[in-house]
């Protein structure tokens, strides 16, 4: 049987539909004027005639790109910068995570209130550069790695997931026999899939469009990221070859964003599921 609704229940109905539709449009229209403009032609772009689909399609932009081993380069230095930052930074968060979740570990409050001490203060940007190159990582992709290592607001959302755990899956594993470590490996860590995933895929795309701590540590060309180009070519208004020829060079900008975008794109929709239930499980408990 169907029920009736109120009048307010319906109108409130609406007004979050009408929502989410400007939300989406507002997410939306800049991704396809973005791909829209990276496929026109350049005249049409810089007057300003493409407004959302492409006119006069063209890939010469992509073509100039996807010939520049420069690009090729700069991609495969993103990617294991993001895969080396994700796996690390999984590791060694859930590490530290799991012990400061048990209430018998001796100076737990101490460690707590340092790690929370962290998200209000920290030692600046001059101090960690000095600290880098005191122990030689400047141009190396430890320098990209490890100051950014463990984010304490992560530490603490998986570290309030392990608390929720059931401690009896975690005794009837040491009365097996197995060591603390065996038990976070064994037991908790496939538990905690969608912490891992939802603090995976922070951590990946805070690394996939960081290039800032890249410009501080790096000085050789061929260990820049893709958003090092990116950078380049939006705001210093230079192309790929770096010839001072601007003939495509508001095409080139758009079709830069769309190669240094779709992958991390094409990432979430495999972890979406993962996505909610891990944030919020691991927010609820304080």
């Amino acid at each position: 049987m169907k029920t009736r609704g109120s009048f307010g229940s319906k109108l409130f109905d609406a007004v979050n539909i009408g929502l989410m539709i400007v939300l989406i449009v507002v997410m939306t229209y800049p991704l396809i004027y973005v791909f829209s403009a990276s496929i026109s032609d350049n005249a049409m772009v810089m007057s300003g005639q493409v407004v959302l689909w492409p006119r006069s399609v063209t890939l010469v932009a992509y073509e100039r790109l996807l010939s520049n081993p420069d690009v090729w380069i700069s991609y495969w230095n993103t990617i294991r910068y993001t895969a080396v930052h994700t796996l690390l930074t999984l590791i060694v968060t859930s590490a530290m995570a799991y012990p400061l979740a048990k209430k018998w570990l001796p100076g737990r409050k101490t460690i707590l209130l340092m790690a929370a001490f962290t998200l209000l203060f920290s030692g600046g940007m001059i101090p960690t550069f000095l600290i880098v190159q005191n122990l030689g990582l400047l141009n190396t992709i430890w320098a990209i790695v490890l100051p950014s290592l463990v984010s304490t607001w992560h530490l603490f959302i998986m570290r309030t997931f392990f608390e929720a755990l059931p401690e009896e899956l975690e005794d009837a594993a040491t009365i097996d026999g197995c060591s603390s470590l065996q038990v976070l490996i064994r037991i908790v860590l496939p538990l905690s899939l969608p912490v891992l995933v939802s603090i995976g895929l922070f951590t990946a795309v805070n690394q996939w469009n960081s290039f800032f701590d890249a410009l501080i540590y790096l000085n050789e060309r061929s260990m820049y990221p893709l958003q090092i180009m990116v950078r380049n070519i939006i705001i210093a208004s230079s192309n790929v070859q770096g010839e001072g020829n601007t003939a495509y060079i508001e095409t080139l900008k758009y079709a830069m964003i769309t190669i240094a975008t779709v992958p991390i794109l094409c990432v979430y929709p495999f972890v979406q599921k993962y996505f909610v239930q891990g944030a919020m499980i691991g927010g609820i408990k304080g």
